[in-house]
């Protein structure tokens, strides 16, 4: 029984006291008392709801109880940088639309590049605080629980959801996530400010359901060895949970060893236990639904009572699905208590969970807590816009800087250039909040530079049915696009910008709105201010004929199952009304360029002292939930445009604005200043200007690895860090920015490493002293970076793992001692041999820089740690637990519980260093054929010491232990395992 399933009963003694029976008037309810332990107070509400009552709150939208004077409570706000999705029909207006904009902070990565734990701690605090004020306007649209920070490990930089997370590293990855929702939570120690939840339990790292993609993030498995789920994956979410800055887990689409996350029993028996708290766990949007239909591999057969029940059992707390309607999910939950699948007790459990949350929130207060007096006069407050300008140029990172290019030169004579296809726009994305306002590079560089000449680099263009000679038409109101215009004018002019990829967006240069297929599935319309939506219908190409012709393809929803099947080409009706059809029925354009991008931005260029040219990505197109990226690369387009401006103007800046990590080889090659930024909201061109202009000192750092080409990374569902050699701590290329990279205005010299001990025991902590000297002209940050390796092992160890770090400033001429330290305990990896955490005996190197790649000051520390001792096969060992593979499926060992290994006719297993004695070889199989086992030493084709026959179980969860006698197999040995046939093992040993 986990610790959870006890709420009720360990405050039963504590609820009989404080139910006495009072001399006077009687008290509020215990429920109702912040006097009381939160344990009380829930074991008090829990008696007093019927089973009918505690069903209800187990969807995201538990309705009010009014008998106890109980309000409703909405799950689920998303807030990973800003409280997200801000504009809402208000069916009290009649269904106009309400925007309520508040502060929305630089993308994840971009906080994470401050490498500024206080800071976020802020931007954590203020989201809270606008999250309350949010709920005191509609609690029933924005809730205090909050879906965030991501803190889903960043592997592969062409995930997708890369903008949501923070970086590749785990400790990184959990010092910062802990500051956020410390400041989520707020100081108070009896009360939550708001409830952060961490996303996406566990390993979600690829999306992809479009052609030429992976499948689909629901029906594929995220394979983890228990190393890597243990040492890589779950330290992301821990250090948060362990210092009670979460409130609990939301689980992922994916499964992870052919399970469905929202049933693994992980979520009761791992997460639950690394907080001290009761945590309050949920599940991802519709997954209930998912588990029972077609997602997940159609999990449990169209069986909803059962699939609900299985997510209560694992650990899940509420289903989100259903938008506001929760029939389905009680009627669901009603009959798997009906069918035996739950008890009560289950449903109290889960309830307890979120009562206890809710008590904290202050809901059962009768002033609502301490946090109930924040209004929504704190959104988009003077303080945190300010705030908000700190953040967005802290997190940006110098990546290029030569012959003093950077800072600039602010003067009433000076002449800057700002062009690109991000010069004077700003882009939000799908968890982005509305902007109140918006300082585009354009603006914020105008405010500071003497003449400022701007262009966006975008061929202005006409596109003219060759059939009719009638030009496509964008009326100045918008609406529906004809072909019918008789010249080139205004109405008939787009502006394109190449996204790569084929990819193309056009605005009509009468009203500025983009062209968009309707969401009545009536294209093509001109209504968009942006693409956007999660269907983002604002994507167009235009394929060139042998002839020269034109095909307008749209892209805006384009799937394999498209629902427009191969109807993605324009054809104009005699009328010149516009529909989709095949491409044999295609329409036929001619391109008429009314002005050139380039042309364009070479003027301008050439006019200036210095260029600026933004350029990067859009986040409704260039990879976002749902969809990955296929590449690194830079559009073709913006790539020609950056050269081109070079060409004319030598001293050119380039500001490369995404979230995610490019193949920017050329332009660090080509420019002489690059400097890199997330999406950074309403501040990012006063941010922008500050850096370039000198104001402030550059001291962002990368939270992830910038590779030279996508060559350089395994496939994206190669899940296994360690073998694959991904990221930095395994990486042993020569990577285009290593982690931890970024440049500064000023330079530091570090001196002699310090240790305090020479050596530690396996509970000893050892100190680390640098100091470091601005040895530039000007004040200056630097982010000082510890990091470790462990010289002998058993097993294969990080080249570089971050250990500490500390983001110091400095005046010219002046010196700090940074102190660092590491525990032993942080040395720890997972021993597969004995299942358990191991501190090994070795010397560890210890090295201070500014980068993994850039390595200043080192020490060293021996830790009197233990020898993993020789395996030992005479006790059952768990297959999964091996030290190589080749060609091997992790699976569920049973539905529900247990991994297996399934293999094939080219799979291997090793166990690496095994004492052998034994004479008997068992394994136990799950088969639904007949296949063989041969049992090798020391090479995968070594002698053959046992073989043992498989025969069809009966299924794949029926198992069965097949023996074999072992000959000549006696000391120590690497074991290897081959395999004839397909089948699941779950154990084996030689004994």
């Amino acid at each position: 029984m986990s610790r959870s399933r006890t709420v009720t009963a360990a405050v039963a003694l504590a609820l009989a006291v404080a139910l006495a029976p009072a001399a006077h008037a009687a008290p509020p309810p215990a429920f109702q008392n912040p006097g009381l332990p939160v344990a009380t107070r829930v074991a008090d509400l829990l008696s007093r709801l019927t089973l009918d009552e505690k069903i209800t709150l187990l969807h995201q939208y538990e309705p009010a109880i009014p008998r106890l004077g109980i309000k409703a409570f909405k799950t689920g706000t998303e807030a990973v940088h800003g409280v997200a999705w801000t504009t809402e029909d208000d069916p009290a207006k009649s269904g106009q639309v309400v925007k309520a904009a508040g502060t929305v902070f630089p993308q994840a990565p971009g906080l994470a590049s401050t490498w500024d734990v206080g800071l976020l701690k802020r931007v954590g605090s203020v989201i809270g605080d606008e999250a309350r004020g949010y709920n005191a306007t509609r609690p029933g649209v924005w809730g205090l629980q909050l879906w965030a920070p991501v803190v889903n490990l960043l592997r592969d930089p062409r995930w997708g959801r890369n903008e949501e997370g923070y970086s590749e590293d785990p400790y990184l990855t959990g010092r910062l996530s802990t500051a956020v929702g410390q400041g989520m939570q707020g100081d108070d120690p009896d009360h939550l400010k708001t409830a952060p939840v961490l996303k996406h339990y566990l390993a979600n790292n690829n999306e992809d359901d479009s052609p030429g993609g992976t499948g689909r993030r629901d029906t594929t498995s995220s394979d983890l060895r228990p190393r890597v789920e243990r040492e890589y994956d779950q330290r992301a979410f821990s250090p948060a949970l362990s210092a009670d800055a979460a409130t609990g887990v939301m689980a992922s689409y994916n499964l992870v060893n052919g399970r469905p996350t929202h049933v693994d029993s992980d979520l009761d028996t791992v997460v639950r236990p690394w907080s001290g708290r009761e945590l309050f766990n949920v599940s991802d949007a519709g997954v209930v639904k998912g588990l029972a239909e077609s997602w997940s591999n159609n999990y449990f057969a169209g069986d909803y009572a059962a699939a609900a029940a299985a997510m209560i059992k694992a650990g899940v707390d509420s289903f989100t699905v259903d938008d506001n309607k929760n029939a389905n999910v009680v009627g669901w939950i009603k009959e798997a208590l009906t069918r035996g699948l739950l008890a009560e007790g289950d449903v109290d459990t889960a309830a307890g969970h979120i009562l206890s949350v809710r008590t904290r929130l202050g809901d059962f207060d009768p002033d609502g807590g301490p946090y109930a007096k924040i209004t929504p006069a704190v959104i988009d407050s003077a303080a945190n816009r300010k705030l908000n300008r700190e953040v967005t140029a802290d997190a940006m990172v110098l990546l290029k800087n030569s012959g003093g290019a950077l800072p600039l030169k602010a003067s009433p004579t000076s002449k800057v250039a700002v062009v690109g296809p991000l010069a004077d726009t700003l882009y939000t994305d799908w968890y982005g909040g509305n902007l109140p306002y918006g300082v585009t590079p354009l603006a914020g560089i105008k405010a500071r530079a003497g003449s400022v000449a701007g262009a966006d680099g975008a061929d202005r263009i006409a596109l003219k049915d060759l059939a009719t000679g009638r030009y496509l038409t964008a009326p100045a109101v918008g609406g529906a696009v004809k072909a019918d215009g008789l010249t080139a004018g205004t109405e008939q002019q787009f502006d394109t910008v190449d996204w790569g990829g084929g990819v193309l967006t056009l605005k009509a240069v009468s009203n500025g709105r983009y062209l968009t297929g309707n969401t009545s599935w009536q294209p093509i319309q001109n209504t968009a201010e942006q693409p956007n939506g999660w269907y983002v219908q604002e994507q167009f190409g235009l394929e060139r004929q042998d002839d020269g012709s034109y095909l307008l393809r749209y892209s805006g929803y384009e799937t394999e199952e498209s629902w427009w099947g191969p109807n993605v080409y324009v054809r104009t009706a005699a009328d010149g009304s516009l529909s989709l059809t095949t491409k044999d029925a295609a329409s036929r354009f001619g391109r008429d360029l009314v002005r050139s991008g380039v042309d364009e931005a070479v003027a301008a260029a050439k006019s200036a002292g210095t260029a600026v040219v933004v350029i990067g990505s859009n986040p409704f197109i260039n990879g976002r939930e749902d969809h990955d990226r296929k590449d690194l690369e830079l559009p073709a387009s913006q790539v020609a445009l950056v050269k081109a401006v070079k060409a004319a103007n030598p001293h050119t800046v380039v500001v490369l604005e995404n979230s995610y990590p490019t193949a920017a080889g050329s332009l660090r090659d080509e420019v002489p200043a690059l400097l890199w930024t997330t999406h950074g909201g309403a501040e990012t061109g006063n941010a922008l200007a500050d850096v370039l202009f000198g104001s402030v000192d550059p001291s962002g750092r990368l939270a992830q690895t910038w590779y030279r080409d996508a060559a350089d990374l395994p496939d994206i569902m190669d899940y296994d860090i360690i073998k694959s050699g991904r990221t930095y701590l395994y990486y042993r290329g020569e990577p285009l920015f290593p982690f931890g990279y970024g440049l500064s205005y000023t330079s530091f010299s570090y001196g002699r490493m310090t240790v305090d001990a020479s050596e530690i025991g396996t509970k000893g902590t050892v100190h680390v002293s640098v100091p470091v000297t601005n040895t530039g002209t000007r004040e200056g940050s630097e982010v000082v970076q510890l990091y470790s390796h462990q010289r002998t092992s058993r097993d294969a160890r990080p080249v570089k793992e971050l250990r500490d770090f500390e983001k110091i400033s400095l005046k010219p001429g002046r010196t700090r001692v940074v102190n660092l330290r590491v525990k032993a305990s942080d040395f720890a990896h997972w021993d597969v041999t004995r299942g358990r955490w191991v501190v090994e005996r070795s010397v560890q190197d210890l090295m201070a820089g500014s980068s993994s790649g850039d390595i200043r000051a080192t020490g060293t520390v021996a830790v009197q740690g233990e020898t993993i001792p020789a395996r030992n096969l005479a006790t059952a060992t768990r297959a999964i637990d091996f030290d190589d593979y080749e060609a091997v499926r992790l699976l569920p060992e049973t539905l529900l519980e247990g991994d297996a290994v399934g293999v094939g006719g080219t799979s291997l297993l090793k166990y690496a260093d095994a004492a052998l004695a034994g004479t008997v070889f068992t394994a136990k199989v799950a088969s639904t054929g007949t296949g063989e086992i041969k049992v090798r030493l020391d090479a995968p084709d070594g002698p053959v010491v046992a073989t043992v026959a498989v025969p069809d179980t009966g299924g794949v969860y029926a198992y069965q232990d097949v023996t074999a006698p072992v000959t000549g197999a006696t000391g120590r040995h690497d074991v290897y395992l081959t395999f004839t046939g397909d089948f699941k093992i779950s154990t084996f040993s030689i004994k």
